[in-house]
């Protein structure tokens, strides 16, 4: 195998299109990463195909921080340890909603649970009143695509040469950050299989297509247009890749990234 970059940094997004938390380690499976896009809200005024309540719909909403009420459980899956002493091939446990229950800080330091319908109520009282919102939970993460984004460091920064602005990584709200030798190098993983660390196996399957949600300063919320034209012009739209887990388990910060 062909040592290609390091692992960077690791995020996860707890409630769709909020704040992501950055980890030290996650515990990445076939379904997605653990308590990523574990909850998120439905809006009736978005199409079946794609109903989710977004940035999109109130820019703000990726401001609000959600944190696990007890992160020991959120760690990874309940019985991980007892299920790799008897096969590297179990697929483990979730814990329950309770154990993995959310709560959300608003940008004014409000604190809500999840599921506590004045989250909701919030919501509607600074959004267009066309969204009725419903909250959905899942064990999979509810990710637009693919169950994992990679996406190397060196790409904010050449799309930030390319726009003429500061582009915080974040942005592209990545599962697994990596540092390559070049900017879109992530590219040619496509088609091809990763190691990530000591044991995960990911299969690259497609570019990363973007949408308005890279404009938006993960901190203010403020547009930045042209970031999204940059990525347009002289990338065709995409920036980072989607892959699949084939070998679960667990992936830490500065991990190797090999060519399998």
């Amino acid at each position: 195998m062909s040592v290609v970059g390091t692992v960077e940094s690791l995020w996860r997004y707890p409630v769709k299109s909020m704040r992501g938390e950055e980890l030290e380690e996650l515990f990445a499976g076939y379904a997605g990463v653990y308590g990523d896009r574990l909850f998120a809200f439905e809006s009736s005024a978005n199409p079946p195909g794609f109903p989710f309540f977004t940035g999109r719909d109130q820019r703000q909403i990726i401001r609000y921080r959600p944190r696990f009420r007890y992160p020991e459980k959120a760690a990874r899956p309940l019985n991980w340890t007892e299920a790799q002493k008897l096969s590297p091939n179990i697929t483990p446990i979730s814990a329950s909603t309770a154990e993995l229950m959310i709560d959300v800080e608003t940008p004014e330091g409000t604190t809500f649970a999840i599921d506590d319908p004045k989250l909701i109520e919030h919501f509607r009282a600074n959004s267009d009143a066309n969204h009725a919102l419903k909250l959905l939970r899942s064990d999979k993460a509810m990710t637009d695509c693919r169950p994992l984004s990679i996406f190397a460091v060196q790409t904010a920064r050449k799309l930030g040469d390319e726009a003429g602005v500061s582009v915080d990584k974040r942005r592209f709200r990545a599962n697994v950050y990596v540092d390559l030798a070049d900017g879109f190098a992530e590219d040619d993983f496509v088609g091809k299989s990763l190691r990530i660390g000591a044991k995960v196996v990911v299969q690259v399957l497609q570019r990363d297509a973007r949408c308005m949600m890279i404009t938006l300063d993960p901190d203010t919320a403020e547009k930045s247009p042209g970031i999204l034209k940059a990525v347009a012009q002289a990338h065709e739209g995409m920036a980072g890749v989607y892959a699949a887990v084939l070998v679960d388990g667990m992936i830490r910060k500065r991990d190797a990234v090999e060519i399998a």
